[in-house]
């Protein structure tokens, strides 16, 4: 299938496309320092989408791991209403300060656009969530609410960062 959008892979290179809006959430998930293993874990976690899973959002894909390719469309909604948002992961990145992945919008998306989802490690060992997007709305019936997305693609990034918060304490024991 093809991308929605030209510049597929732009949430890699931090240079945000223009004729979009763009969203930037960074959290800081711990409040002492972590080691190098926390990130890898957590960061394998967000790449088997569980960081989703516990932030109770829904997904259909067709691989257990992110990973170049893999289809993801996440499931918005209760029965008539559900929204099925299709995206394709565009890249995965694992360093020693970062893992993420960033998917972007297929046909039948509401938007059009990409999306980062990221944590990662600071010099002084502290865990951040971070979500970048840049997106539009395409389908007619969203463009009237436009004024609104904002708000909910915050809450929603918020609403992850907490997923992400509830895995990182459930290892802690």
């Amino acid at each position: 299938m093809t991308f929605t959008y030209p510049e597929v892979g732009a949430t890699r290179t931090d240079r945000w496309p223009s004729g979009y809006r763009h969203l930037h959430v960074r959290r800081r998930l711990t409040d002492r320092a972590r080691p190098p293993e926390d990130l890898a874990r957590l960061g394998e976690q967000l790449l088997r989408w569980q960081v989703h899973a516990a932030a109770r959002v829904r997904l259909e894909t067709d691989a257990p791991v992110a990973a170049s390719g893999v289809r993801v469309t996440t499931l918005l909604g209760v029965g008539r209403l559900r929204l099925h948002e299709p995206c394709e992961v565009v890249w995965v990145e694992r360093t020693e300060r970062r893992v993420g992945f960033a998917y972007g919008t297929l046909p039948g998306h509401a938007f059009v656009g990409e999306e980062r989802f990221a944590v990662e490690r600071d010099d002084a060992g502290d865990l951040w969530w971070r979500i970048d997007v840049f997106s539009r709305p395409v389908l007619w019936w969203v463009r009237p609410f436009s004024f609104a997305v904002p708000t909910f693609q915050r809450l929603f990034a918020l609403h992850l960062g907490r997923g992400a918060r509830r895995l990182l304490e459930a290892s802690d024991g």
